[in-house]
């Protein structure tokens, strides 16, 4: 299993957003309130604010923007239709973002491919949420060039997902949908993916930290110490046996856009590889549609550093599916 990495959001939201978003009520000037995102939240009637998770080559070497969202409310989802209170200019309004919203820090859930000669041109996503008006701009800055598809410290690789057993692999960010389905309203619609991951080796010195501390508590008593390094189970052959394994794969589905109440089966799919490369394990739930209408869900699959990649924005893997719902 890969290693986990320290959590930094939503410290680093709040880096990201200072100084370039603002949130008022809609329809007034904005004036720069760089301290709300730091007030407590509440379980409604918060602003959405954008956020930049980064930029950088494609597998096919064109720019990409992973664009992602912090929503302030605890407990309330919003739609949010493409239009004035939801919109990407210039250009646009509509560049694929989502028009739901759930609660809290959603990572990465899209990306704008942009053109080789984009140079310093600027992208801005403008949302009011619960009557606040909030906006970010984002370019090709250098201080956000991120690889998506290998961490430079260690090695990290982002899983790989198939949405067809003998069919193409992906892996990194989305940009568009890949696949286009059918459902009708109120019948389970069945939603599989097959994901595969390399896992990142421990290095020397997590595991003599390993060592140390199974010295240290076999000193205090408990002669069948565990560490867990690198998300990888290390100490005693009893207490590794009862210890429950921990995923190297997660998959989450969530609605992206739609008219209607999206339900799914399972949201959430751990899936055990036991550290094998070449293995591809299928995950599998049902989605059911409340109205008819064009949907987009997103399947996020994270490997151990989880959500975001742990605050570094590598490694995890999305994939749009478009879905047309009578």
């Amino acid at each position: 299993m890969k290693s986990r990495r320290r959590m930094t959001w939503p410290l680093a939201v709040v880096a990201a957003l200072v100084g370039s978003a603002t949130a008022t009520p809609a329809g007034r000037a904005q004036q720069p309130r760089a301290p709300l995102v730091l007030e407590p939240l509440g379980a409604k009637g918060e602003a959405i604010y954008p956020a930049l998770e980064g930029w950088g080559p494609d597998k096919n070497g064109d720019n990409v923007i992973l664009i992602g969202y912090y929503n302030r409310n605890r407990t309330q989802e919003l739609d949010i239709p493409i239009g004035p209170d939801n919109r990407i200019e210039p250009g646009g309004p509509d560049f694929g973002q989502p028009t739901h919203f759930y609660a809290g820090r959603q990572h990465g859930v899209f990306a704008i491919k942009v053109p080789k000669d984009f140079g310093t041109q600027k992208l801005t996503w403008t949302l009011t949420a619960n009557g606040q008006t909030s906006s970010i701009s984002f370019w090709l800055n250098p201080a956000y060039w991120v690889n998506f598809y290998k961490h430079p410290a260690n090695g990290n690789e982002p899983p790989i997902i198939k949405l067809q057993r003998d069919g193409p692999t992906m892996t990194g960010p989305p940009v568009g949908t890949v696949q286009t389905l059918s459902a009708a309203v109120g019948q389970p619609l069945t939603l599989t993916l097959w994901a595969s991951d390399v896992p990142t080796q421990v290095t020397d010195g997590e595991e003599a930290l390993a060592v140390r501390n199974r010295a240290s508590a076999a000193a205090r008593g408990n002669q069948d110490a565990v560490a867990i390094i690198g998300g990888q189970v290390i100490g005693g052959a009893r207490a590794a046996a009862a210890a429950p394994a921990e995923p190297d794969i997660t998959v989450n589905w969530k609605k992206h856009r739609g008219p209607g109440d999206v339900t799914f089966a399972q949201s959430r799919i751990p899936l055990i590889t036991k550290r094998n490369p070449t293995l591809y394990l299928e995950a599998s739930t049902t989605a059911t549609f409340a109205a008819p209408g064009e949907y987009v869900v997103r399947a996020q699959v994270n490997d151990t550093s989880g959500d975001g990649g742990g605050g570094e924005q590598c490694c995890w893997s999305t994939a749009l599916v478009k879905v047309d719902v009578r």
